[in-house]
């Protein structure tokens, strides 16, 4: 506190005597001043933490002289001490960026809360923040012993994310660090809950989350109506927290009417978990009804190149195929910008799609360009660099356009991603998939432990390539690593974003309803 230094600047300055003594017996250092001009040239001299400035000054007025001390020290906070209220007065004064103003005449309590408000609120909000976490953590750590279902998973998850938030405006690295533990933890309890109960899923015997193969029959088509359009956003490889972090920005022209969280199928990878979002399939059953349509891991070609003909297939199923639709996959700055440009005419379709591969790109870029990986070096980054995207996008043009035009928007995506941080051993044949987080092949060896392994893909609603083929998910923060030309491959991958594996981040995924406001 006593290195706390004011400039007070009063032309009647010897009758705020007391004010100055209670300052400085709290630890304030006061330094005084009778005019602007004066003030101007102290400032010049010496650094201040925070200036209380006389608005009604001969010479220089209080307004004249904030313009000067903001001209020289933007950051400076100034406190406009005024007998006035005249509107224009306060509007001149808040205009310039004033910190507070208080009206004559100041008691020295006023004075304290104005110093406390500008210059002790991170530490109050730090303090604070602290001991509500701290508080907070001991419930977590008792929750998470105790979560056996779907549900309080999203519970618990959605606890995490609040406070891994929450905690990024903290300057107290050791709460981050409990965080991130307690993340862990998590990751690995739930892991765990997966393998126990993800295969039980698919043969009725269980109480089940919605899954990728469902959303779009049992969450978008009820809200589907003839008497408003809707504007269905899947934003690829978006998790929760990211959702989190941009949903203010939305809310100043959305409002939220439901936000449920559901799971991606596993592999939490687009080719499988997107695909069964616009078909309604799991991948098993797009490749027996769609051969043209699935490739497999192993196949040559793109994975993601028949959405719309999934989707038109689905409707269809739905007896939904007169519905008037059109689907959009948006890859690129300039493809977005021209729907932008087109996108008042869609106002008459019922259902328009858009799959928007910005984040995708964005992590995937993380792996291949060192610029970006500075960039998003862990999840907060991550975050403010989705936030900033996002505010700067087509995407966000869109939906300013869409509340405008009245569109119900359905906002969605088809799974997450984690930081990768540890490797895990792997060994398999030359046609062994390559992803990171997930592998599919023959004869795989791998650490028991570290992965949750399907042994036969067909219970859980995947292709098997050959007879013998299975599937293995990485847990947690892992990524798989062959044993060949490893600690390159190790420190090429570590601390990228990849997405395949059992991961709260991958697999607890947001779906948010909003209308206009």
């Amino acid at each position: 506190m006593n290195n706390i230094n004011i400039l007070w600047v009063d032309d009647e300055i010897d009758l705020l005597k007391p004010h100055i003594l209670f300052l400085e017996q709290k630890q304030y250092k006061v330094t005084t001043c009778q005019s602007g001009m004066e003030a101007i040239e102290i400032i010049d001299d010496q650094n201040f933490d925070i200036v209380f400035l006389d608005e009604n000054m001969p010479g220089l007025t209080g307004l004249e002289t904030l313009s000067e001390i903001k001209e020289k020290r933007a950051n400076l906070p100034v406190v406009m001490i005024t007998k006035s209220e005249e509107e224009y007065i306060m509007e001149e004064a808040i205009g310039s960026k004033i910190a507070d103003y208080l009206i004559k005449p100041v008691n020295p309590n006023q004075i304290l809360l104005s110093l406390k408000k500008n210059l002790d609120h991170t530490r109050l909000v730090t303090e604070k923040t602290t001991s509500s976490y701290q508080q907070e953590f001991r419930k977590i750590a008792m929750d998470m012993s105790m979560v056996n279902s779907y549900d309080e998973w999203i519970d618990l998850y959605q606890k995490l994310i609040y406070w891994e938030i929450k905690l990024e405006d903290v300057d107290d690295p050791a709460m981050f660090e409990i965080l991130e533990s307690q993340k862990s933890e998590a990751n690995n309890q739930f892991g765990k809950f997966i393998e126990k109960n993800y295969e039980n899923w698919f043969d009725g015997s269980t109480d089940a989350p919605i899954l990728s193969h469902q959303l779009f029959k049992e969450k978008v088509v009820p809200e589907m109506s003839k008497d408003q359009p809707t504007l269905f956003i899947v934003i690829d490889n978006l998790r929760y927290d990211q959702w989190k972090a941009f949903e203010p920005i939305i809310n100043n022209y959305y409002k939220i009417a439901k936000e449920e969280p559901y799971y991606s199928i596993l592999p939490t990878a687009t080719q499988y978990a997107r695909n069964a979002i616009f078909s309604g399939l799991m991948p098993s059953e797009m490749e027996k009804k769609h051969p043209d349509l699935w490739k497999n891991d192993t196949d040559e070609g793109g994975k993601n190149l028949h959405e719309n003909n999934f989707l038109q297939a689905q409707l269809r199923r739905l007896g939904l195929g007169d519905l008037r639709s059109e689907y959009f996959k948006i890859t690129s700055l300039k493809s977005g910008k021209k729907l932008v440009e087109n996108f008042k005419s869609k106002k008459d379709n019922d259902l328009t799609v858009i799959v928007y591969n910005f984040v995708d790109m964005l992590s995937h870029s993380k792996t291949e360009m060192e610029v970006v990986k500075e960039l998003a070096s862990n999840d907060k980054a991550y975050r403010s660099l989705t936030v900033s995207w996002f505010k700067n996008s087509p995407l966000f043009e869109i939906i300013q356009q869409a509340q405008q035009l009245g569109f119900k928007l359905i906002l969605t995506t088809d799974h997450g991603t984690i930081n990768v941080k540890h490797p895990s051993k792997v060994i398999g044949d030359r046609d062994t998939s390559l992803n990171l987080r997930y592998k599919t092949g023959r004869s795989l060896t791998f650490e028991d432990k570290e992965v949750y392994a399907a042994r036969d893909p067909k219970h859980i609603g995947l292709p098997s390539i050959t007879m013998s083929s299975s599937f293995i998910f990485a847990k947690g923060d892992l990524f798989f690593a062959y044993p060949n030309n490893y600690n390159h491959y190790v420190s090429y991958y570590r601390n990228t974003y990849q997405h395949g594996g059992v991961s709260l981040e991958e697999v607890i995924i947001p779906f948010v309803v909003l209308d206009p406001r």
